[in-house]
């Protein structure tokens, strides 16, 4: 069958630095390909060629067999190669319906046709199972319903491409099985699919085929039903990962922080718990459920009451300065909005929570040039160059300068959210190892995840959320997934058989 979209040679370089070397690629009609890779591998780079946002440095696209050249995104929506992005491309003040129509309005005459385009936004939604209203803004809406009208918006333009960046990266597990029917119909309609994620389960589940990228050249490709998630993976990273998780360190009896009947108006009721000097615990519980809320509120970022101990101390309530010169830290499931500034340089985004410890009369540059090499060589922050912005490293290299960055302070407690999301195994891998060295020399670290594999690798006790309150807590050889489940949708225990 002759490929619809077909990449010939593909090579690519950002100024003196070459990121894609010589890479070929076909995506046929009614097929899921799967493009799967480390962070900085290239596969972003690549699907910004194939969606016309970038031009080839060599080699040559084709479409339906013929030479093709897109001068911009648009060039290619016309040809019909539609990009779901993995950072939102959507304008936060106006409405889920004018997103989804937007540069494509539809009019009664000289006015917009503000009915027919509600209709089909909500026609849209509803295939998702998303049932939001379509007059609310984006910016009133949670981020999985804004993946999910990012979904929508590609889906209504009735593409013959589809390019998938990472789609269910902030999606439930549910929201990740209709997602996934969606795509089982649209390969049935014969459109042609290139799917990325890390998610290794999902690939063996959707893809038909599967490439992977390794450090800008492509190491592998086969039919997904030859190959394990496992063999994936090492493909991904060119080394053994049959230790994916550490050893977990024994916490010590010492109780570093201890937070009683913890409100936050709206979202988290009467929480209490304590946390011991080594020791890795685990937060679980399903999307919704108050954990991040739960931890703004004890870092001093939501207003919130009840009592927060640090070390026997009280804390002052609602005042993050308080929380942060108690030696508390929080790194945010949100690194490109909230955790890190895009627009600036790596040493201006590492040195900034500790920029005192920098500044006599004037910012110490020499020191900050020398705490962010310290940076690079500790956490492997891997960048070509030292002056770049943030905004242009991997997801997996942003995630590590927060983590630099979080560290350069010297918190002796470190609540980290959704510490690997959107990032790939091999990352993951090195991320895990982070943090359990911070648990061996004596921090304490705070695990908030949604992923329960990560939950259970980590941490020697997991807490479970379940609508705003604490169901249940866990230890040892209970912290399965079924029993965390069973806590996050308020189960009961099965019973036990009767002889």
């Amino acid at each position: 069958m002759e490929a619809l979209l077909g990449l010939n040679g593909i090579s690519h370089w950002f100024g003196p630095i070459q990121v894609l070397f010589d890479v070929n690629l076909e995506l046929h009609p009614g097929e899921v390909h799967a493009l799967i890779g480390e962070n900085g591998a290239g596969k972003s780079t690549m699907m910004k060629i194939m969606s016309g946002y970038l031009q080839p440095t060599e080699g040559t696209l084709q479409l339906d067999g013929n030479p093709i050249r897109f001068g911009s995104l648009e060039d290619a929506e016309a040809a019909g190669i539609i990009m779901i992005h993995q950072e939102f491309n959507l304008a936060l003040q106006l409405t889920v319906e004018e997103n989804i129509f937007l540069g494509r309005e539809k009019r009664r005459g000289l006015f917009l046709d503000q009915k027919a385009m509600q209709a089909e936004s909500r026609a849209l939604l509803e295939r998702l199972n998303c049932p939001i209203d379509p007059r609310r803004k984006i910016s009133d809406i949670s981020v999985p319903n804004r993946q999910m009208v990012e979904i929508a918006k590609a889906l209504g333009r009735d593409a013959r491409v589809l390019i998938m960046d990472e789609p269910t990266a902030v999606l439930t597990n549910r929201e990740t099985d209709t997602l996934l029917e969606q795509i089982d119909r649209l390969r049935k309609a014969g459109t042609a699919i290139l799917y990325t994620s890390h998610k290794l389960n999902e690939v063996s589940r959707i893809a038909d085929r599967v490439t992977v990228l390794r450090d800008g050249h492509k190491v592998l490709e086969a039919p997904s039903r030859e190959l394990s998630e496992h063999r994936m993976a090492e493909a991904m990273v060119g080394r053994s990962l049959s230790t994916l998780f550490p050893a977990k360190a024994e916490a010590k009896s010492e109780t570093v922080l201890e937070v009683r009947g913890l409100t936050v108006p709206g979202h988290v009721e009467d929480a209490s718990f304590i946390l011991h000097r080594g020791e890795v615990l685990g937060f679980a519980g399903l999307v919704g459920s108050g954990r991040t809320e739960l931890m703004e509120g004890v870092v001093g970022l939501r207003n919130a009451s009840g009592e927060v101990r640090v070390n026997g101390v009280s804390i002052k309530p609602g005042s993050a300065l308080a929380a942060r010169e108690a030696g508390l830290a929080y790194l945010t499931e949100d690194r490109k909005d909230k955790g890190l500034l895009l627009g600036k340089n790596l040493r201006e985004n590492l040195t900034l929570l500790a920029l005192d410890r920098f500044t006599r009369i004037a910012i110490d540059r020499r020191a900050e040039e020398q705490a962010l090499s310290r940076a690079i060589e500790e956490f492997d922050i891997r960048a070509g160059d030292r002056e770049m912005l943030a905004g242009n490293l991997s997801g997996g290299n942003q995630q590590k300068l927060l983590l630099a960055k979080t560290m350069l302070a010297e918190p002796d407690i470190v609540i980290i959210d959704e510490p690997t999301r959107g990032i790939d195994i091999g990352t993951k891998q090195q991320i895990y190892g982070f943090i359990s060295r911070l648990a061996a020399e004596g921090k304490s670290v705070i695990v908030i995840s949604s992923e329960l594999p990560e939950v259970i690798g980590l941490a020697t006790r997991v807490i479970v959320m379940a609508r705003g309150r604490i169901a249940g807590e866990l230890e040892g050889e209970r912290i399965t997934e079924d029993a965390i489940l069973r806590l996050a949708m308020e189960l009961a225990e099965p019973k036990a058989e009767v002889e």
